[in-house]
C-alpha cells in the first residue's frame, strides 16, 4: 500500500510515497522551500504543489513542527501566529480535496523509528530527538506513542525556549563550530535525561545525518543513537500514521 507522507518544517516542506509495509521510499523525495512568512495560506499552497507533483489522489500523511491535537494546531512554534488553533487537517482538506492524518513531526519521526528502523521491537521509554530548526521530542513507552512530548519548549536562561539556543538552527545563525554546538545539545539531552530518564533516545531530524561530528560531545550515560532512516523518517512516519487514524 502506498500512502504520500510530507514532512513540514520551519526551512522545506518535502514529501514521498511511502510503501507502508516495509516503510521504504517509493519515489524520489520532493522538497519545495517553506515559505518566508511561515502562513498557513502559503503553506496550504505548497502542500497543493507537493500532491500535483506526485499526481497523488489519496490519503496524505503530515508531520505538523509544534503541537497537534485532534488535527488541531495548540502551539505555534516556529510557524505564523495564526496557527494557533488552527484545524490544519481541515485547512489541507479543504485546499486539496483529499483526507488528511496530521501528527507532530518529532512523533511522525518517531512512528518511522519504532516501525520500520532501529526502535523497532524496544521496549520501555524510547525518545527521538528530531534536530533542525526546532527540537523536536517523540515519545514511546513499550512501542506505544504517547503524543506531544515538546520537550524543547521549555525556558532556559534568558531564552524563552532551550531549542533556540541548542537546535540546528542555532548553530547556522551563530556560525558555532560542531563542538561548541555538540555541547549545547548535550546541556539539552541532559535535561530530557533529567526530566524523562530514557531507555534509549534516538537521533533524527536533518543534523542526524553529521552525528558522527558532535557524538564525541554527548556525555548522558543513557545511550543516544542516530536513527538510520534519518531526514526520510518524517516522511515515512507520517505516512504510516496513517494507518492509526
Amino acid at each position: 500500500m502506498a500512502v504520500l507522507g510530507i514532512d513540514i518544517g520551519g526551512s522545506g516542506i518535502k514529501g514521498a510515497l511511502v510503501d507502508l509495509e516495509t516503510g521504504k521510499l517509493l519515489t524520489e523525495r520532493h522538497r519545495i522551500s517553506t515559505p518566508k512568512g511561515r502562513t498557513p495560506k502559503d503553506m496550504a499552497k505548497v502542500v497543493q504543489k507537493l500532491i500535483t507533483h506526485f499526481d497523488y489522489k489519496g490519503k496524505v500523511g503530515c508531520g505538523f513542527p509544534t503541537v497537534i491535537k485532534n488535527g488541531v494546531c495548540k502551539s505555534h512554534g516556529n510557524l505564523d501566529k495564526t496557527w494557533l488553533n488552527l484545524d490544519v487537517a481541515a485547512l489541507f482538506e479543504a485546499q486539496t480535496g483529499l483526507d488528511f492524518t496530521i501528527i507532530n513531526d518529532a512523533d511522525a519521526a518517531g512512528y518511522a523509528a519504532m516501525s520500520y528502523g532501529i526502535g523497532k521491537g524496544k521496549k520501555g521509554l524510547v525518545i527521538m530527538i528530531t534536530i533542525g530548526t526546532g527540537l523536536g521530542s517523540g515519545v514511546f513507552f513499550n512501542g506505544e506513542l504517547i503524543p506531544n512530548f515538546e520537550l524543547g519548549q521549555f525556558p532556559y536562561k534568558k531564552y524563552k525556549k532551550i531549542e533556540l539556543w541548542a537546535a540546528a538552527s542555532a548553530k547556522e545563525r551563530e556560525e558555532l563550530s560542531y563542538k561548541k554546538w555538540g555541547k549545547r545539545f548535550n546541556k539539552f539531552l541532559e535535561y530530557v535525561d533529567l526530566i524523562a530518564a530514557p531507555d534509549l533516545i534516538l537521533i533524527g531530524g536533518g543534523t542526524s545525518k553529521d552525528f558522527d561530528q558532535f557524538k564525541e560531545y554527548i556525555t548522558i550515560d543513557t545511550p543516544v543513537i542516530p536513527a538510520e532512516l534519518k531526514n526520510q523518517a518524517g516522511i515515512i512516519g507520517a505516512a504510516a500514521a496513517t494507518l492509526y487514524k
